[in-house]
């Protein structure tokens, strides 16, 4: 293991840290005050891509390339078990981070919920957890849904 690869994961698990305890109810103030490695790899993970990098639109995904994706549905079994985009695993958005080492790193994962918020927080968890291939639904399913309708009539 060379140094940036620990450098690298010690800034991702002050990073989750600090993110865990700031989901936790912490007093305002403590939010405050970040330590170095914190701030660093805050910067790092902001500064990851250009603008909407990130995020691919149903428009910009030609009909034949939706199985070239690791589809990856964030929302419950119940939402998913009623609908989802053909070929999409399931991985609650609570649950992605404990479950990342069953996730692709050599396929472009696409994440995706009802609207892109929670999607949004899975693809964050994994970038600083060193995915780099991991893209964003913009609108989420009801998008897709939405442009297949529209695709159908």
């Amino acid at each position: 293991m060379n140094l940036m690869t620990t450098a690298h994961r010690a800034r991702t698990l002050a990073l989750a840290a600090t993110c865990a305890a700031m989901l936790g109810g912490m007093p305002l103030l403590a939010h405050a005050q970040l330590d170095k490695a914190t701030t660093e790899a805050l910067e790092t993970y902001f500064e990851f891509s250009d603008y909407n990098s990130g995020t691919i639109m149903v428009e910009q995904i030609p009909a034949g390339d939706w199985k070239k994706f690791y589809l990856l549905d964030v929302r419950d079994a119940g939402q998913f078990a009623k609908e989802h985009i053909p070929g999409a695993v399931n991985i609650e958005w609570r649950k992605v981070f404990a479950e990342r080492a069953s996730l692709p790193k050599d396929q472009l994962i696409l994440a995706y919920c009802n609207t892109g918020s929670f999607a949004a927080q899975s693809a964050m968890a994994l970038r600083l957890a060193g995915f780099e291939n991991v893209r964003l639904l913009h609108g989420g399913f009801g998008a897709w849904k939405a442009s297949t309708s529209a695709t159908a009539k």
